[in-house]
């Protein structure tokens, strides 16, 4: 896969238990293989559903590895190697972005995108030999237009944009 300027990929998470409760009909489905995703109109019949396409979809299924192994892998490699690389999670609160970047540390099947990309970096420079690096990350949250540091020592400190 040649790494391109900008991809977009969609992941879509699972029902929650408050969802499943309410008994909320998944409309949402994916054709991965085209990168296309169809929303149908909840209680309309005979309509077709709304299409979009991405150059990348992951329904309810996949796993953060194999978005990490597909999307993310092949970006951070690039960043081994010594170019920039951005990696931007976008979507309304409660669609999943904090799990798919972050996940949780227990099992670590469920790590997110940020310590697996971390562990990859730091294993690749371990590897190097008469080499010195200069690792740099930010981890911003844009939230309400206001935008703050989630790894600097004042999480609640706003930032400014310039």
């Amino acid at each position: 896969m040649a790494l391109e300027t900008v991809r977009v990929v969609v992941r879509c998470r699972p029902s929650n238990s408050r969802e499943k409760d309410l008994n909320c009909k998944v409309v949402v489905s994916m054709d991965a293989a085209r990168g296309q995703c169809f929303i149908q109109k909840p209680g309309v019949l005979g309509e077709p559903p709304k299409q979009f396409t991405f150059d990348g979809v992951y329904y309810i299924e996949s796993t953060t590895e194999q978005l990490y192994n597909e999307i993310a892998y092949p970006l951070v490699e690039g960043v081994t190697e010594g170019y920039n690389g951005t990696i931007f999670a976008y979507g309304q609160t409660g669609s999943g972005k904090s799990f798919t970047m972050q996940g949780i540390s227990h099992p670590t099947s469920q790590r997110g995108v940020i310590p697996r990309a971390f562990e990859h970096i730091f294993e690749s420079i371990q590897c190097t030999e008469n080499t010195k690096f200069l690792v740099r990350a930010s981890y911003l949250e844009i939230y309400n237009e206001e935008i703050r540091d989630l790894l600097g020592k004042d999480t609640k400190q706003k930032l400014e944009v310039k």
